[in-house]
C-alpha cells in the first residue's frame, strides 16, 4: 500500500518549509526510517525519513520548492523484488540539473556525492569551495559530514600550491549574480522590517571597565578548566549581570500584549550565536538558576550546533531578554534590534584599551562599549539607562555577582 512522505509539524511557530535536497531519487530502493529529504525552515534545517520500505515512486516537490505542514512531498510503494527491478530502470527527474548536463560533468559522481550524508550547511561551504563531499571524513552522527569537516578540509593546504594569479575584470563587464534567500535568511529580513515597524525602539549606551573581570579570570583560569573541563568566558559575567539587572527592573524582562504587559519572574536568556545561513538565538533556560561553568557549557554546546545546524526548536523558542555579541566580529559600537516580542537586548562589543581618568590620573584600562535597545512604549529612557548602569556596575564588581 503506497505511503505519503509529508512536511512533518515541527513545532507550532513553523508552518511551512523550503526542500533542501532530496537525498533519494525516484525508482529510488528505500527502507524504513531512512533518510529521503532534507528540509529548510526559519529556524532549523531537519531529514524527513521514510515511512515505510519499498520504493519512491514518486516525488511532488523538488529541491528549492516551498511546502506547507503537512503537504505531500512524496510517495513510497511498498517494495518488492519486482518493484526493485522496476525502480533500477526509472528515469530520475532532475530538478535542479538537466541530464545532458550530469551525463557530460560524471553522472556517477554526481549521485555519489548526493548520497553523501551531509548538513544542508555542509553541502553549501562544500558547493561555495569546491569540495568534494565523498572525499569528506563526517564526524557527526553515524559517519554524517558537518560544515566543521568541509571546512576543515577546504582550508588544509595543497602541497606546492600556487597562489593564482589575480584575474582582471574585463573592460565594461559588469556583472550581477542573483541567489535565492534561504527560509533563515528571508525570515530574519521580515522580522526585522517588522520590529523597526511595530517597536519604538530607543538605544542607550555606557562603557564598561573590564579590568576586573579579565583579572577574576587569569587568576582562576585554569582551576575552572580542571574542575569543569570547560574555560571561563566572558559570556557568563554578563549573563548573571544581566538577570541582576532585571530584577531590579522588571519591565525589560517583558512583553506587550494588545493593551497590557506581561512581566515574566523568570529569566529565559536568548544567546544570538552566528550561523551560515543567519543570526540564530539559542535560549538559556532559567538562566539565574545556573552556574557559570553551566553557562559556558550551555553557551559552547549552542555555538556547535548552530555550526553544525543541528539546533532544535526546543533550543530557539521563547526568550525573555537576548545578549548579542558584535565583538567577537570586530564590532566596537553598534545598536541592536530588537528580538520581537521581547522588549530589550543587550548588545556587547570589542574590548579595546582606552585611556581613562582614574582618581585624576589618566590611565590605560581595557573598556568595552554596551548599547541596551529597548522598546519605549513600556520602557521609560531612565529605567533603561538605570538598566545598563546596574549591569556596568555588576561587571565592573564581579564579587557583587556572587550576592545577586
Amino acid at each position: 500500500m503506497p505511503a505519503n512522505v509529508v512536511v512533518p509539524e515541527v513545532g507550532e511557530s513553523i508552518v511551512d518549509a523550503r526542500v533542501a535536497k532530496w537525498l533519494k531519487k525516484e525508482g529510488d530502493a528505500v527502507n524504513v526510517g531512512e533518510p529521503l529529504v532534507e528540509l529548510e525552515t526559519d529556524k532549523i534545517d531537519l531529514e524527513v525519513a521514510a515511512p515505510q520500505g519499498g520504493v519512491l515512486s514518486k516525488i511532488s516537490h523538488g529541491d528549492g520548492a516551498d511546502v506547507k505542514v503537512g503537504e505531500v512531498l512524496g510517495v513510497i510503494e511498498e517494495g518488492s523484488a519486482a518493484a526493485s527491478a522496476r525502480a533500477s530502470t526509472a528515469q530520475p527527474p532532475s530538478p535542479a540539473v538537466a541530464p545532458s548536463a550530469a551525463t557530460a560533468d560524471g553522472g556517477p559522481k554526481l549521485d555519489a556525492a548526493a548520497k553523501t550524508r551531509a548538513t544542508p550547511a555542509a553541502r553549501n561551504v562544500a558547493q561555495q569551495n569546491d569540495v568534494d563531499l565523498r572525499k569528506v571524513q563526517g564526524s557527526g552522527d553515524a559517519g554524517r559530514v558537518m560544515r566543521r569537516d568541509v571546512e576543515a578540509l577546504a582550508t588544509k593546504p595543497t602541497p606546492a600550491a600556487r597562489v593564482p594569479e589575480p584575474v582582471s575584470r574585463p573592460e565594461g563587464e559588469r556583472r550581477e549574480e542573483r541567489v535565492r534567500m534561504s527560509k533563515r535568511r528571508a525570515t530574519i529580513a521580515r522580522r526585522l522590517v517588522e520590529a523597526q515597524s511595530t517597536a519604538a525602539m530607543l538605544t542607550t549606551f555606557n562603557e564598561i571597565d573590564m579590568s576586573a573581570v579579565q583579572a577574576v579570570r587569569e587568576r582562576h583560569k585554569q582551576a575552572f578548566k580542571e574542575r569543569h573541563g570547560i574555560g571561563l568566558g566572558l559570556t557568563s559575567f554578563f549573563v548573571k549581570a544581566t538577570v541582576g539587572a532585571l530584577r531590579e527592573f522588571p519591565r525589560i524582562n517583558a512583553e506587550i500584549q494588545g493593551d497590557e504587559m506581561v512581566l515574566k519572574h523568570y529569566y529565559d536568556i536568548g544567546i544570538a550565536v552566528g550561523a551560515s545561513e543567519g543570526l540564530v538565538v539559542p535560549v538559556l533556560r532559567d538562566a539565574d538558576r545556573l552556574s557559570f561553568a553551566q553557562i559556558e557549557a550551555k553557551v559552547r554546546e549552542f555555538a556547535k550546533a548552530a555550526d553544525e545546524g543541528t539546533l532544535s526548536l526546543a533550543d530557539l523558542k521563547g526568550g525573555t531578554f537576548t545578549i548579542t555579541n558584535g565583538g567577537v566580529f570586530g564590532s566596537l559600537f553598534s545598536t541592536p534590534i530588537l528580538n520581537p516580542p521581547q522588549v530589550g537586548i543587550l548588545g556587547l562589543h570589542a574590548i579595546k584599551d582606552r585611556p581613562m581618568a582614574v582618581g585624576g590620573q589618566v590611565v590605560i584600562r581595557p573598556l568595552m562599549y554596551a548599547a541596551l535597545t529597548y522598546d519605549h512604549r513600556i520602557v521609560d529612557g531612565a529605567e533603561a539607562v538605570q538598566f545598563l548602569v546596574r549591569v556596568k556596575q555588576l561587571v565592573e564588581d564581579p564579587g557583587a555577582l556572587l550576592i545577586e
